[in-house]
């Protein structure tokens, strides 16, 4: 019985998915085809890959075997991209980069040019994304992240440390924070360190905004809509702010550049690593508050 790899993905995604219609979208294909391709699929083995419930697709028992099969066949697809890709001598060719959105604006566009006029045989593209994308299937080549924690699996060097402080806006006198109104990022953002230090500072009913993610805490201390902690390397230099109290080591974690260990030897990825190491050296006081 010959089997392609598209079948294997194809049952993958409806298990991933929980069904035909996401699995589907993801695709690129419309839910029709989808149930003619997973019935086509079953008739061909003879069996049933899934049975379908109120509450989604399970796989049964020959499901769940072909999609352990799909998933080591994707890992060593990507296991041979990555040992392709890591063989090239000329830093050249296409480099994907993941970087949390408040770096990338406030720092990583001017080392990006810089290293665009230096290599311009290197053509990135920027990912940005507070969500830590998977190296190991190639989602990026090289990820700056702020992490107390960088995954094991990757290898890379910690560039600085990135120090937090509370800020208000520089127009304002504060007396005792605790009765001031507060900004804090939300329960799932570094695993809710943030909101705990809030928390112990101010009662809840004092907290005015919360948010999922770090960016937008700037913009809304400096719309004054309340005080909050902030990042030193871009509300230090930010002259409607003003820093008071920090930097706060609780808060505080480590920038790192990472990649996978496929790809540490590939030119373009370690002469942008080293780029990016060499372009924010001058940087590391900003970083840590100093």
């Amino acid at each position: 019985m010959a089997l392609d790899w598209d079948e294997f993905r194809f049952a993958k995604a409806v298990a991933d998915r929980g069904g035909l219609t996401a699995a589907a979208a993801d695709l690129g294909i419309n839910h029709s085809t989808a149930f003619r391709r997973l019935a086509a699929l079953e008739a061909k083995l003879n069996t049933r890959l899934f049975e379908r419930l109120r509450t989604g697709y399970v796989p049964t028992p020959a499901g769940q075997a072909m999609i352990a099969a799909a998933a080591r066949i994707e890992a060593d697809v990507a296991r041979f991209t990555r040992v392709v890709a890591g063989q090239g001598e000329t830093p050249s060719g296409e480099l994907r980069v993941t970087a949390p959105a408040g770096f990338a604006a406030e720092l990583l566009m001017p080392m990006l040019a810089s290293f665009t006029e230096r290599y311009p045989d290197i053509r990135i593209e920027l990912i940005l994304a507070e969500a830590t994308l998977n190296l190991s299937r190639r989602d990026a080549d090289v990820a700056i992240r702020i992490s107390r924690e960088p995954s094991e699996t990757l290898v890379g060097r910690r560039l600085a440390v990135t120090a937090w402080g509370v800020y208000g806006r520089a127009d304002r006198a504060y007396g005792d924070l605790a009765r001031e109104a507060w900004i804090s990022p939300g329960p799932l953002v570094a695993g809710g360190s943030f909101m705990r230090f809030v928390e112990a500072r101010v009662p809840p009913d004092h907290i005015r905004l919360r948010l999922n993610a770090v960016i937008g805490l700037e913009a809304a201390v400096q719309a004054g809509l309340g005080i909050g902690p902030l990042p030193c390397f871009t509300a230090d230099v930010n002259p409607a702010l003003q820093r008071l109290s920090g930097p706060h080591p609780e808060l505080g974690a480590d920038l790192w550049i990472l990649t996978h260990p496929d790809l540490r030897h590939a030119a373009r990825v370690r002469v942008f690593m080293e780029h990016i190491a060499e372009a924010l050296l001058p940087l590391r006081p900003r970083f840590e508050g100093r």
